[in-house]
């Protein structure tokens, strides 16, 4: 996987459910001239792991759970993999894989990437922002 490949995934995965199903949905039309197939689409259980932050031990706190999505596309394969039981987002984010890996709409795709990845971004800000207001200065006390 390349690391544009794995930016766009994550910006993806992290974008709004909705607004990924609704993009991809918009876009179906244009895709399946190209072959459209689905190879697979589930949900499964994924271990978790953690790392004890004294010692380095690896461990595992659980399972998640995850829906997995695999489609072809012309000759490109999407793949993803998203947190919860959502079928559709996973299928949907997969779609997108496929057409960014086979050339497919790609500019306008990456429109609605780089949109996803901005907004996340201010989002993250603000929650910074937020924590950064409740911290204490211990020396104050």
């Amino acid at each position: 996987m390349s690391n544009a490949q794995s930016e766009w995934l994550t910006a993806l995965n992290r974008a709004p459910a909705e607004e990924v199903k609704a993009f991809a949905e918009g876009l179906l039309p244009e895709l399946e001239p190209h072959g459209l197939q689905v190879l697979g689409n589930r949900t499964g259980l994924v271990m978790l792991p953690g790392q004890d932050t004294a010692q380095g031990a690896y461990f595992h706190l659980g399972e998640i759970l995850v829906s997995e999505a695999r489609v072809k596309l012309g000759d490109a394969e999407g793949y993803t993999v998203c947190l919860g039981r959502n079928l559709e987002q996973a299928l949907a984010v997969a779609i997108l894989d496929a057409a960014m890996l086979g050339g497919l709409h790609s500019e306008l795709i990456e429109t609605f990437v780089n949109q996803q990845k901005a907004d996340q971004e201010a989002a993250d800000v603000r929650l910074l922002r937020q924590v950064e207001a409740t911290r204490v200065e211990m020396e104050t006390f």
